[in-house]
C-alpha cells in the first residue's frame, strides 16, 4: 500500500520529499563520518559524485519542478525562464526563500543586469551542485548574483579566486576592474589585495592596456605610495603623462597628480629634458615649479647642507623601490635548499645629483638554515664571506656594507627583498620584505615558503629569484632659522 501511495502522488511531492531526505543526510552527514571513523574497522563508501549528478540532471530535465523563474534582462526584451525547485533554492538561499514565502504563483520574476543574467544558468546551478566554472570576465557578474542572493559560500570562494588570479591573463585586464568593484561593495580584502599586486608589479601594469583604465581616484592612491616597485621615477612620469593624455582629466586632478611626482628622484639631466619635451609639463609648469626648483636644488648641493634649510624627510626626496641597477641587483638562487651562498653589489650612495658618483659595496649571505648571532659571517681581508652552517632552522637573508664611511653621514638605508614567483605563468612579485640600517636581515624572511618542493610557489624552475634594492633616506640635520 505504502508503494502505491508513493507511486499516486504528484512528481513535485516525490521530489522534494526526495530532497528533503538528501538535506536531512547532508546535515547529520559530519557526525556519520566521524562515528565511521572511531570504528576501525568501517569502510566509508563515498557516492556523493553519484548525488552530484542525480541534483545536476534534475536541474536539466526540470522534473518535478515547482518553481518557474522567470530572469529578465535590463533594458532588453530578453528573458530567461529556468524551471527549479524551491525546497533547493530555499536551502541555499534565504533572500530566495523570501522570494517564494511571498509569490502569488508558481512563477517569479526576476530582473538582473545582462551581466548577471548571462551567468545566471551557472549560478542556479551552484545552488544544486555546489561548483561552478568560472572565466576571468565572469567573476565580478557571479560575485554580484552570490551577493545580492546571501550565497555567502559562493561569494568567499569568488573573492578567493580574484585574489589567486590577479596575475593571469586577460586581453584587456582585469584587475582594475575588480578593484573598482571591491572598492564599490566594500570588500576591504579584495581590494587591498588589487591594490598590493598593481603596487608591487607596477611596470608590468604601465605597459599594459589596462593602465589606461585606471580611475583617478586609484591613480592618485598609487602616486602617493612608496613601495611601488617600477624601474625608475621616470617611467612613472611617462607613463603619467600617456594616462593624461588617454583621460583628459579635470585640471585640479593633473595637479594634484603631477605633484605627487618624486621629481628629486628623476637624474637632472632627465628633468631638463623634460621641461623641454613634455607638453604636459610645459603647459602645467607653473603648478610644479616650485618642486622643479626644491629637485634642482637638492641635486646641485651637498645633502647634509640641503638639510640643514630644507625638510629631506618629505616624499619627494624618497625613493620608491626602483629596480634599476643604481638602486639595487637581482640574485638568482639555484637549488636554495642546498647550501649558504652570498653576492656582492654595488649601489650610488643616494639619489642626490651630489652622491650619484660616490658607490657602496653590499655584501648579502642567504641561507636555506638559520644562522645564531654568535655563529654570523665573517669577513676576509678580500672582503669574501665565510658563511657558517648550521642544522635545522629557516632561511635567513644577511645585508650588510662592506665599509663604514664618513659619507654615511646624514643617510641611512632601508632594504628590500623581492620574491619574484610566477602564478598563472606569468613571473610576478609574490613577497616584498623590508629592514632598515640598524638590522642585518629580516626576521621573517621566507617564514612560510617551503622550499624543499620544487613546486613551491616561492619557486620557478626549482631556483629562488630576489632583487635586493637598497633605499637610501637624507636626514634633516639642523632646523633652519626663520
Amino acid at each position: 500500500m505504502a508503494r502505491s501511495s508513493e507511486q499516486g502522488s504528484p512528481a513535485w511531492v516525490r521530489v522534494g520529499t526526495l530532497l528533503l531526505l538528501l538535506h536531512c543526510v547532508s546535515v547529520r552527514g559530519a557526525a556519520l563520518k566521524q562515528d565511521l571513523a572511531l570504528d576501525a574497522g568501517a569502510t566509508v563508501l563515498n557516492h556523493s559524485m553519484n548525488l552530484v549528478q542525480r541534483m545536476e540532471s534534475l536541474l536539466a530535465m526540470g522534473n518535478g519542478s515547482d518553481v518557474t523563474l522567470r530572469v529578465h534582462t535590463i533594458n532588453t526584451e530578453e528573458v530567461k525562464v529556468i524551471q527549479a525547485h524551491s525546497l533547493v533554492l530555499t536551502m541555499q538561499s534565504d533572500v530566495f526563500e523570501e522570494l517564494l514565502l511571498t509569490r502569488n504563483s508558481s512563477t517569479v520574476v526576476l530582473r538582473e543586469t545582462s551581466d548577471c543574467a548571462a551567468v545566471f544558468d551557472k549560478f542556479i546551478r551552484y545552488l544544486y551542485c555546489g561548483d561552478v566554472s568560472v572565466r576571468l570576465d565572469q567573476a565580478i557578474s557571479l560575485h554580484k548574483l552570490a551577493n545580492k542572493y546571501h550565497v555567502w559560500g559562493l561569494q568567499q570562494g569568488l573573492t578567493q579566486y580574484m585574489t589567486q588570479h590577479l596575475s593571469s591573463e586577460s586581453p584587456t585586464g582585469h584587475v582594475v576592474g575588480w578593484y573598482n568593484y571591491a572598492l564599490l561593495i566594500g570588500d576591504t580584502a579584495l581590494r587591498d589585495s588589487c591594490l598590493q599586486y598593481l603596487s608591487w608589479n607596477l611596470s608590468s601594469v604601465l605597459q599594459s592596456g589596462e593602465w589606461g583604465s585606471i580611475s583617478e581616484e586609484l591613480l592618485l592612491s598609487l602616486l602617493q605610495r612608496s613601495d611601488l616597485i617600477l624601474q625608475s621615477e621616470l617611467e612613472l612620469y611617462e607613463a603619467l603623462e600617456a594616462w593624461i593624455s588617454h583621460n583628459q582629466p579635470v585640471s585640479a586632478t593633473v595637479e594634484s597628480a603631477l605633484r605627487a611626482v618624486r621629481y628629486g628622484m628623476i637624474p637632472p639631466q632627465h628633468l631638463f629634458r623634460l621641461q623641454k619635451q613634455s607638453a604636459l609639463m610645459l603647459k602645467y609648469y607653473e603648478f610644479i615649479r616650485d618642486l622643479l626648483y626644491l629637485a634642482f636644488q637638492f641635486h646641485s648641493a651637498s645633502p647634509i647642507q640641503l638639510a640643514k634649510y630644507f625638510d629631506v624627510n618629505c616624499s619627494i626626496f624618497t625613493p620608491r623601490n626602483y629596480l634599476s641597477t643604481s638602486w639595487g641587483s637581482p640574485w638568482v638562487i639555484n637549488n636554495p635548499t642546498r647550501d649558504d651562498r652570498s653576492f656582492s653589489f654595488q649601489t650610488q650612495l643616494g639619489p642626490s645629483g651630489h652622491d650619484t658618483s660616490k658607490r657602496v659595496t653590499w655584501n648579502a649571505l642567504f641561507s636555506p638554515r638559520w644562522i645564531p648571532l654568535s655563529a654570523r659571517s665573517t669577513y676576509t681581508e678580500l672582503g669574501a664571506m665565510q658563511p657558517t652552517r648550521t642544522d635545522g632552522g629557516r632561511p635567513r637573508i644577511i645585508i650588510t656594507p662592506a665599509t663604514s664611511s664618513s659619507d654615511f653621514a646624514g643617510v641611512t638605508f632601508q632594504k628590500t627583498v623581492i620574491v619574484m614567483a610566477r602564478q598563472q605563468g606569468k613571473v610576478v612579485v609574490r613577497h616584498v620584505y623590508n629592514f632598515h640600517q640598524s638590522t642585518e636581515e629580516v626576521g621573517d624572511f621566507l617564514l612560510d615558503a617551503d622550499l624543499q618542493r620544487r613546486a613551491s610557489e616561492y619557486l620557478i624552475d626549482s631556483s629562488l629569484y630576489l632583487h635586493v634594492v637598497i633605499k637610501p633616506l637624507y636626514h634633516t640635520l639642523l632646523v633652519a632659522r626663520k
